[in-house]
């Protein structure tokens, strides 16, 4: 009863819950650069960032080899992490929020599918477009991901005019089956492309640099700042439709705006991680159950968990079983899986 309490107490502050989930993302960040073959001091850190980043000469003497290893290594690794996490979570968020499901999130819906093929066709065709040069590959995901949630959404009117949350989520998985099976031909039909591929479905940060964050870092801000805008929107929404349309608001419209602001989010994830499961389906859950289901706050808060939760993976998947490393996207299955197991268990339970 006092734990309950005290939940609903930092619920009801405005301030507390940023605070917190901040603080969690500042630890998780500081964790994923000390943490690794080369233990390195949150203190030399520190002072690393005071000199790199705002060129304040200090008078210990860092080492280059230190200095390399957090700004070339570990930190655009750990912000590119932090970036896709955030980037999952709140398009799962919002998919769940304008459905009214949980269980709708980038992957059931098709749509990580979709970026996954746009993704692989680049790698397996080696295509380069001189215009786009390094966005060819970030583009194409996007592209695909869109082209794959209007097919969803299409077939789902067709078999139903009134596109339940039911055939729609039904819909997706098809898709995510018949794309799923496309990849799997032409990672049978491939030869050299085969390594880079496989490990890219397998999901990774690994070995991505700071082009790597400047490549994804146009459509988050984009995808961030629509999704944050439609956060009132997606409250009516939850209500119902009918309801949204009565009290004035534009349901085509901002159907739209959220779909496909949840879909660049996701495309331009897929692009530079390759393949991460649920993040999207797990980390809006875990917030709502902590801080409510007002959107407004759902939305960034998801952000920052979702952000969080994948740099802490990623640490554990370079450090699990040292000098190997694993996919990130085996340790969010083996996390996500089992949570999101209870979670509905329990819901079950609360309901009975």
């Amino acid at each position: 009863m006092q734990k309950l309490y005290i939940l609903k107490s930092l619920q009801n502050n405005r301030i507390a819950p940023y605070f917190i989930s901040g603080g969690i993302c500042f630890i998780a960040i500081f964790l994923g650069i000390s943490i690794g073959t080369i233990s390195i001091p949150f203190s030399t850190i520190f002072s690393i960032f005071l000199q790199e980043l705002f060129g304040v000469g200090l008078s210990t003497q860092i080492e280059p080899m230190l200095v390399n290893i957090v700004m070339s290594i570990r930190f655009p690794r750990v912000i590119l992490a932090f970036l896709v996490g955030a980037s999952l979570a709140l398009a799962g968020a919002a998919f769940q929020g304008l459905l009214r499901n949980p269980l709708a999130d980038p992957y059931t819906l098709g749509v990580s599918s979709g970026a996954s093929v746009g993704a692989v066709v680049v790698l397996f065709f080696s295509i380069q477009i001189p215009i786009l040069g390094m966005y060819t590959l970030p583009l194409f995901s996007i592209g695909a991901a869109f082209i794959t949630l209007i097919l969803v959404l299409s077939f789902a009117k067709m078999v139903e005019k009134r596109m339940t949350v039911e055939t729609i989520i039904l819909t997706g998985i098809i898709f995510s089956s018949f794309l799923g099976s496309l990849i799997s031909l032409m990672i049978a039909l491939t030869g050299d492309e085969l390594r880079q591929i496989i490990s890219w479905l397998l999901g990774s940060v690994s070995m991505r640099g700071w082009e790597y964050i400047n490549l994804m870092l146009p459509f988050f801000i984009v995808g961030v700042i629509l999704l944050l805008t439609q956060s009132r929107e997606l409250n009516v929404l939850s209500f119902g439709e009918e309801s949204a349309q009565q009290l004035g608001v534009n349901v085509q419209l901002r159907k739209f705006i959220i779909l496909c602001s949840a879909s660049l989010l996701t495309g331009a994830s897929v692009a530079v991680s390759g393949t991460i499961g649920f993040v999207g389906l797990v980390i809006p859950h875990l917030t709502r159950l902590l801080w409510g289901a007002n959107h407004t706050r759902l939305l960034p808060l998801s952000m920052l968990h979702g952000g969080a939760f994948l740099v802490l993976a990623d640490l554990t998947a370079r450090t699990i079983i040292i000098p190997r490393e694993l996919p990130i996207g085996v340790i969010t299955a083996l996390i996500g899986a089992p949570v999101f197991a209870i979670i509905l268990y329990y819901r079950k339970k609360a309901r009975m």
